[in-house]
């Protein structure tokens, strides 16, 4: 395994958000992060890792920016961080985590805990518990690191359907860091939230495999969720647009993580629509206007949009409305 990096120059800033920059470096799509990499304006002379997109994976078409040698050197860690992410990396770097200030509870008493196989699901799952809860993010490892290169959580914290995203165990650049996902649960839980949604981050690892991909985080969120007494929701992925056999119908996604999970959880599932007799436990919920309430919000799943696969988003929907009926 190597890296793959280039030396260029910043020839364009094309965006600027919280937390991450779209860039060009010798007119090539670039993402950089700023609070790991430092600032960035144009000239900077920079490095960057280009394998992604020269191997045409899903996770390419642009760069990414490695180090900034214009203005990305020298710069300080993190006040009292002791943690570090990634470690034992060239990427390593201490961040201060939330188990840092004291002990978290020990039961999640019942808080509710929407479990995604794939980023997508995020959307609609947190339109499904609307607006007047505190909701917790939590991003686990299995897709992109970088929280900030989500702009579905960008857009749920301005609507106000999300309230904090956390970076859990190599996952970085969060509001929030924590060890992994039970501490992460306990945190949330200790910090009033009434409900979290639980996902990898954009893009997944997946092998075509029944257990080799990263969907199976799912059943790790719920086995935390259930351990610590709360009420663990598996967001089933279904599709009725795929090409692939395998996520035709439930995904084999779902059913490996469904198979994963040693105490209770539930499958939401719409209301009306035909399941398959192996998906058990499950919960039918009323998706009615689902469309309205994921109205505004970027819904996108493979290229496709609702249009084209609303099976995919009404099912996570589904999710978010039975945690929603779950919150005391």
């Amino acid at each position: 395994m190597a890296l793959s990096l280039r030396r260029g120059t910043v020839t364009a800033i094309v965006e600027r958000l919280e937390g991450l920059a779209r860039i060009e470096v010798d007119g090539t799509p670039c993402i950089a992060y700023p609070r790991l990499t430092g600032p960035v304006a144009l000239g900077d002379e920079v490095i960057v890792n280009v394998q992604a997109r020269e191997l045409e994976l899903g996770s390419g078409g642009f760069d990414l920016l490695y180090a900034n040698l214009t203005r990305g050197l020298d710069l300080p860690a993190d006040p009292d961080a002791h943690v570090m992410k990634l470690p034992y990396t060239p990427l390593q770097a201490a961040v201060a985590h939330a188990e840092e200030n004291g002990e978290p509870p020990g039961t999640l008493a019942g808080m509710p805990v929407v479990c995604c196989s794939l980023h997508s699901q995020v959307a609609p799952a947190c339109a499904g518990l609307g607006p007047g809860i505190r909701v917790a993010y939590l991003q686990l490892p299995g897709g992109a690191l970088p929280v900030s290169l989500s702009d579905a959580v960008r857009a749920l914290q301005q609507r106000g359907l999300l309230e904090v995203a956390v970076a859990v165990g190599a996952c970085v650049d969060g509001d929030v860091a924590c060890v992994n996902v039970a501490s992460a649960l306990a945190w949330a839980a200790g910090n009033g939230f009434d409900a979290a949604v639980c996902s990898i981050g954009p893009g997944i690892v997946g092998t075509g495999t029944s257990l080799g991909h990263a969907g199976v985080a799912a059943s790790e969120a719920a086995n935390a969720a259930a351990a610590l007494e709360g009420s663990a929701i598996l967001a089933v992925r279904v599709s009725a647009a795929d090409p692939r056999e395998r996520h035709r119908g439930v995904s084999h996604h779902s059913r490996a993580a469904l198979a994963l999970c040693l105490g209770r959880v539930v499958a939401a599932w719409p209301a009306g629509v035909s399941a398959p007799e192996w998906l058990e436990p499950r919960e039918e919920v009323d998706v009615s206007g689902w469309e309205e309430a994921c109205a505004g919000l970027r819904l996108e799943h493979m290229g496709r949009g609702p249009d084209e696969d609303a099976p995919f988003f009404a099912t996570a929907f589904a999710a978010g409305r039975l945690a929603r009926s779950l919150v005391r």
